[in-house]
């Protein structure tokens, strides 16, 4: 019987809570160029009706970044004994689990806005295209030293193999 992905004694690990800050400001970024977009059709046509899609994006959007905080409490992940576990998402959620050994790159990105409070995000390729995972908000000293030690299972798992 093959182990369940259920998380085991080792707690979950949470991203930084300056990602709420990050995450805001992207989403409400896409949110007013969604709405602005959007909004054109009815400034050129002088159509009152037209305004229903740019207010009910505006709508999408306001409920959207009431979550913000709450979303990015639900990310997580956990170093199992032999793979890593990766958790997100409120109502759709997604856990992922990634064996050492089959971690093929582990790559460390910084956006501007997350470099400006001092965030990175890990980013793990695996053979399989369906199990990238990607980890935000991690603090950048906490990125690397995630990394080294990731790296250095996987080639340890692929040594073994």
């Amino acid at each position: 019987m093959t182990p369940r992905l259920e998380p085991v004694a080792t707690p979950w690990q949470r991203v930084s809570p300056k990602y709420v800050v990050v995450d805001f400001v992207g989403t409400l970024v896409f949110g007013l160029v969604v709405v602005a977009g959007t909004s054109i059709p009815a400034v050129v046509s002088h159509n009152a009706y037209l305004f229903a899609l740019p207010a009910a994006f505006a709508l999408i959007f306001l409920i959207a970044l009431i979550l913000v905080p709450r979303r990015v409490r639900s990310i997580g992940y956990q170093l199992r004994p032999d793979d890593l576990l990766f958790r997100r998402g409120l109502m759709f959620q997604r856990f992922v689990s990634v064996p050492y050994g089959r971690m093929q790159l582990v790559d460390i990105n910084r956006g501007p806005l997350a470099r400006a409070v001092g965030l990175s995000e890990l980013k793990f390729v695996t053979a399989a295209a369906s199990t990238g995972v990607t980890i935000p908000g991690l603090v950048a000293a906490d990125a690397e030293e995630l990394r080294d030690q990731l790296v250095a299972l996987a080639e340890s798992r692929r040594a073994g193999l």
